[in-house]
């Protein structure tokens, strides 16, 4: 999976043959068609593999503090970490019409990340650790606005100085001023 992540990230999901992909893995084409069956099954496992729904499940279950900002950091960190490290699929993906089908399916991760921040949220608010709100609202501007922040480093433009630390302070910093009771 990590030498067609590889080739595909440089060359393009069609500019790279599954020969290609194989000769990189030192395994024949024939296993990679056994293990996989194509290319695409082969991309779309490693979609599923390494994204990010797994380890934010297990960070929400044992790193948790029920602190606002340190939990909000803990999870940004996180975030941004995964997402980094993924970069590659993110532009495999996002830069062929045709994976949409494979965009689609990754969609799931997201909307387990909105889940784990909405029920986190709500847990917040049954504590008294934050103020009534909409819990999917808040989740959801949190997410928007830590993928903005990476889809905007994503191509390697930068549009501003602010560096990534800077914007997880001001950002986090926000979010605790305005939900803390």
């Amino acid at each position: 999976m990590l030498a067609a992540i590889d080739l595909m990230a440089e060359k393009g999901y069609k500019g790279v043959s599954t020969k290609e992909i194989a000769a990189a893995a030192g395994v024949s084409e024939m296993t990679l068609f056994r293990n996989f069956g194509s290319k695409l099954n082969l991309l779309e496992e490693a979609v599923d593999r390494y994204h990010y729904s797994i380890e934010m499940e297990k960070l929400f279950k044992e790193h948790i503090k029920w602190d606002l900002k340190a939990d909000l950091y803990t999870i940004c960190r996180m975030y941004h970490e995964i997402m980094q490290h993924n970069r590659k699929l993110f532009l495999i993906v996002l830069g062929d019409n045709e994976l949409v089908g494979i965009r689609e399916k990754a969609e799931r991760h997201p909307r387990k990340l909105l889940e784990l921040l909405t029920d986190y949220f709500n847990e917040m608010q049954r504590k008294n650790k934050m103020i009534s709100t909409d819990a999917e609202t808040q989740a959801i501007t949190f997410m928007w606005m830590n993928y903005g922040a990476f889809m905007s480093q994503l191509f390697g433009a930068s549009i501003t100085k602010v560096t990534q630390q800077n914007f997880m302070d001001s950002s986090i910093g926000l979010f605790v001023k305005a939900l803390t009771p």
